[in-house]
């Protein structure tokens, strides 16, 4: 994903943002929340440290969720975007990887009825929901083909747990469901990716619909 979003953030936002503090060095150890906090007071390179932060998981988020990168980075900055926009309604009551997350998530799913909306009256080509992370060899091809084939909430539990590396408190925020079901939730993904990819390649098959 470019680096260049906090430059054109800074330039289409500055009418709305407050006036700008005196440019201080970002501390190492300075938390998400403490950071958007800042931005959300005027400090720019507070958003900078948290692009630099969240740029790569973000894009990841998307790229595993959808087949084209450029599309992926296209929401990853729309994503980011957001995050600007609601800056001065920001509250650290919560996480703030929890809070970009859910920004992250209805804009996928924003996309998903949008697609799904020029697939019915359109006739335009519909992406598929088939996770998309970009391999090469077969037995990443069959791993991907294995998530496809998880039921949807499942799936997305999944990603969010060993990709995002979010708690299972978090999920449960993000899916609006209850901490146990997410703990049961992904004991059924673990265990049905399991039986699928001991049954060899599942190529061919196809994806249920994501969330």
């Amino acid at each position: 994903m470019e680096e260049a979003l906090p430059a054109f953030v800074l330039q289409s936002e500055a009418a709305e943002r407050p006036a700008a503090c005196e440019a201080r060095t970002i501390p190492l150890d300075e938390t998400d929340e403490q950071l958007m906090l800042a931005y959300a007071g005027g400090e720019s390179a507070a958003f900078n440290a948290l692009f630099v932060r969240y740029q790569q998981p973000v894009f990841g988020f998307f790229r595993r969720r959808v087949v084209d990168a450029g599309l992926a980075e296209e929401l990853a900055q729309e994503t980011f975007l957001a995050v600007v926009r609601a800056a001065k309604r920001y509250e650290a009551a919560a996480l703030f990887r929890t809070w970009l997350y859910a920004i992250a998530f209805r804009i996928l799913r924003a996309h998903r009825r949008k697609a799904a909306f020029r697939a019915t009256f359109l006739g335009a080509a519909k992406e598929g929901s088939e996770p998309a992370v970009p391999c090469s060899l077969e037995a990443e091809i069959v791993l991907r083909q294995a998530v496809g084939r998880l039921d949807g909430v499942d799936r997305e539990a999944l990603l969010l747990r060993e990709f995002e590396q979010l708690s299972y408190a978090e999920i449960a925020e993000l899916l609006k469901l209850p901490l146990n079901t997410v703990r049961s939730r992904l004991f059924r993904a673990r265990m049905a990716l399991h039986e699928v990819l001991a049954g060899g390649v599942v190529r061919g098959s196809s994806a249920k619909e994501g969330l």
